[in-house]
Formats: structure tokens, C-alpha cells, sequence
């Protein structure tokens, strides 16, 4: 009798350490970092390509998982139960079932899925060989139990899965956004790695320099003219007109033109401009910021001209306007200063009508739509349905706007004031 009471005992303590297996394999498993295990399995860690294959196939995972686990507690308890009734009786069976919950609750379930959960990389790569051995084990009959599930959801017209509610790129942001938060990644490294996700959202209109700020030389001017404007001015390739603006003719190098000027002998006045100058590269407005990356390294170009749909001229976009996308402004001895936002002490900011909106979020981690306007006086134009006058102030967004200089139709500068920020109860 001893001997078998000893049995029992050494029998439920082994079901209930299996028990804590099955429960944190399944924590582990499901929270290990899927980014991490596909590192180590790329540098050919064993156990990681285990993990991979077992996640490949989670159904029949949680289904092997369970099924093992639901099978060593209902044993445990049973035997349980049968000793306890050799000493109490009936009222055998009410102790069992205290004790056996209280067992498997503490032993089999909140500590090992804790321990998991705060080392879910670590567990899944020491389960994971003995979890393959259930999964092979349990195979037959978790894939019948999938089947009797399905035809069960399909019967209850549940269907079976759901659409994923969150893409790839959506899931990164979300991921960089949390290490933000926990302080693992700097607001500036976060700017940077969310800008590089939008590429593929961001179209060529929303940071080129709009023709009306492009600085372009005309053609028909005197030689010695053109060559004082282009080496006088700040910008390496310079658009070149012919009859109107916005008829562009070319783009000139300022390297081309030295290298001409080099070579050349007599007035300035005799120089041939015109055989510097290199063919136009015009791309549609629509154009995202990745594939006119993509098509800057493809052509060995920098600098594209933006035409709407009707080709008419919009504007011009460089490598180094996509870039500064991505890293923040560039700024060298010769740039012109770009619009600036300045900080007053009543926590608004004074802000150039053209700085765009996703400069500002960006700066100041702020929301406001930048899907119908590039700048923040568009935002301004285009929710106010008017063309502003000097003092209006208006409120979209939980933004208050306040118009401080215009210029013919356009806003130079305005007043904004952001929404305050919610008050975070003292701890």
C-alpha cells in the first residue's frame, strides 16, 4: 500500500512538471521574437530553425500543446482523486479537487507561463526539441481535432481564420514606436526608420521644391550671364528655360560647365552653353518617394522635374529632397535657410505657410492629416474653404490656426497652437 501511495505521488508530480512544460512551451512559443529567432536561425542555431518549423505550423502546435496538457492534468487529478477517496470517502473527491486546482494553478500554469513570458526567447529555444517530439507524437489526432473544428466553425458559419488585421509594415512601425517608448530607441532613430516605411505613401509632390521657388536660368540670356548666375548661385544642376519658365530645356551641371569654361579660349560672350546642357527627366506627380529613389539610382541621376497630368510643370525633386526624408534636413555652407518654426513661451509656434506638414509632425510628434495638403498653409486653404485674411484664426484638428501674413493669395506665416497635452496622474 505504501509503495503504491509513493507511486502516486512521484506519478502526479511528474504529470504536473509535464504540465508546467506544455504551459510554457505555449507562452514561450507564441511571445518569442520572431525578428530574433530568424536572426539565430540565419547565423544556423538549430533550435531556432525548430522554433521557425514549429510556428510554421501553430495549428498543430497549440493543438499538440493542449491536447498534452488537458491529458497529464485530467491523470493527475484522477489519480488524485482515487487516493483521497481511499482516506476520506466521497468527500475525497471535493479535497482532490481543491488541491489538485490549487496544484496546477500555481505549478502548471502562472509560474511556468510567467517565467515564459519574461523569457520567451530563452524557453522557446530549450522547448522547443521536446515540443517537436509531442507535435510528431500527437500529430493523428490534433489533425483530426482540426478537422472537427473546422467543420464545426464552417457549420456555425464562423468560417475558418480571419484576414491579418495588421501588415508587415504596420506591425515594424508599432514594434519602433514601443522601443520608443521603453527609451530603446532615440525620438530621431524612430523619425528616421518610421520615414523610411513611408516611402511607398509619400509622392514626389509633397517635398519637391514648387516651381515657383526653383531657381532656373533662361537660355536665350548672354553666355557670360548664364555663367554668372549658375556659378553665383547655390545649386550644382540648375534647370534651363527657353521662351517660358516652364518650358525647360535641359538641366545644366555646374561641373559640366567648368569643365567648358576650362577648355574654352576667348569671351565668355562665344561660349556654347548649350552643348553643357543635358536632357530634361520628368516624372509624374504620383510618383511614390521609394520608386523615384529607386529610379534615381537606376538612371545615376539627382535631380527629376514634376509635372502634374496634364504636363504641365509642378515642380522639381532631387536625391537630396528623398533623402532628407528619411534622415532630416541636410544643410551645407551654400543652402538657402530653410523655412524655420519658432517656439513662443506660451507653447504655440510661429510657422513659415510653407514648411510642410510632415516637417512638423515629425518635429513635434503632432497628427495633423497631411493627405489633402503638403504644407500647412494648404491645410489652412483647404479646411477653410477661403483664401484667409490677416488675423483669422481658425480651429481644425484641435489645431488653432491664426493667419499672421499673407501675400497676394498665399499664407507666408501663421500662429499655431497644438492641442494640450493629457495631464498624467501622479504615481
Amino acid at each position: 500500500m505504501e509503495l503504491t501511495l509513493l507511486f502516486s505521488l512521484v506519478a502526479i508530480a511528474a504529470l504536473l512538471v509535464l504540465s508546467a512544460l506544455f504551459s510554457g512551451s505555449e507562452t514561450a512559443l507564441t511571445a518569442s521574437n520572431r525578428a530574433r529567432i530568424h536572426h539565430l536561425q540565419r547565423k544556423g542555431n538549430r533550435r531556432a530553425q525548430i522554433v521557425s518549423t514549429l510556428m510554421e505550423t501553430r495549428e498543430h502546435l497549440i493543438g499538440a500543446i493542449l491536447l498534452g496538457n488537458n491529458l497529464v492534468n485530467i491523470l493527475a487529478s484522477a489519480i488524485a482523486t482515487s487516493i483521497l477517496i481511499s482516506f476520506f470517502g466521497d468527500l475525497g473527491v471535493a479535497i482532490a479537487t481543491v488541491v489538485m486546482t490549487t496544484l496546477v494553478l500555481i505549478f502548471s500554469e502562472i509560474l511556468p507561463k510567467t517565467y515564459a513570458l519574461t523569457n520567451a526567447d530563452r524557453v522557446a529555444l530549450g522547448v522547443a526539441p521536446i515540443i517537436r517530439i509531442f507535435v510528431a507524437l500527437f500529430s493523428p489526432i490534433t489533425r483530426t481535432l482540426n478537422t472537427v473544428v473546422a467543420v464545426t466553425l464552417r457549420l456555425l458559419g464562423a468560417g475558418r481564420g480571419s484576414p491579418r488585421i495588421t501588415t508587415a509594415s504596420e506591425e515594424i512601425r508599432s514594434t519602433i514606436d514601443l522601443h520608443a517608448q521603453e527609451g530603446e530607441v532615440i525620438k530621431h532613430e524612430r523619425d528616421m526608420l518610421g520615414s523610411i516605411l513611408d516611402l511607398t505613401e509619400v509622392e514626389v509632390d509633397e517635398v519637391m521644391v514648387h516651381r515657383r521657388n526653383m531657381f532656373a536660368v533662361n537660355a536665350d540670356d548672354p553666355p557670360s550671364s548664364l555663367v554668372n548666375q549658375i556659378l553665383s548661385s547655390p545649386y550644382t544642376r540648375i534647370p534651363v528655360w527657353r521662351d517660358d519658365s516652364d518650358n525647360i530645356i535641359g538641366i545644366v551641371h555646374v561641373k559640366d560647365l567648368l569643365k567648358a569654361l576650362h577648355s574654352h579660349e576667348g569671351s565668355l560672350d562665344d561660349l556654347d552653353v548649350s552643348a553643357v546642357i543635358g536632357e530634361p527627366w520628368f516624372v509624374p506627380e504620383t510618383t511614390s518617394l521609394r520608386q523615384q529613389l529607386n529610379a534615381f539610382r537606376r538612371r545615376r541621376a539627382h535631380v527629376a522635374l514634376v509635372v502634374d497630368e496634364y504636363g504641365t510643370l509642378m515642380g522639381l525633386v532631387t536625391l537630396e529632397d528623398i533623402l532628407e526624408e528619411i534622415v532630416g534636413d541636410i544643410a551645407d555652407e551654400h543652402d538657402v535657410p530653410a523655412p524655420t518654426v519658432r517656439a513662443l513661451g506660451d507653447g504655440s509656434y510661429i510657422v513659415e505657410g510653407e514648411t510642410t506638414i510632415r516637417d512638423l509632425n515629425r518635429l513635434f510628434d503632432w497628427s495633423m492629416p497631411d493627405e489633402e495638403a503638403a504644407t500647412v498653409a494648404g491645410l489652412v486653404i483647404y479646411n477653410a474653404q477661403v483664401i484667409p485674411e490677416v488675423g483669422q484664426i481658425f480651429t481644425f484638428f484641435e489645431f488653432r490656426f491664426e493667419v499672421l501674413r499673407r501675400q497676394r493669395n498665399q499664407i507666408v506665416s501663421l500662429r499655431i497652437t497644438p492641442p494640450p497635452k493629457p495631464q498624467t496622474e501622479a504615481s
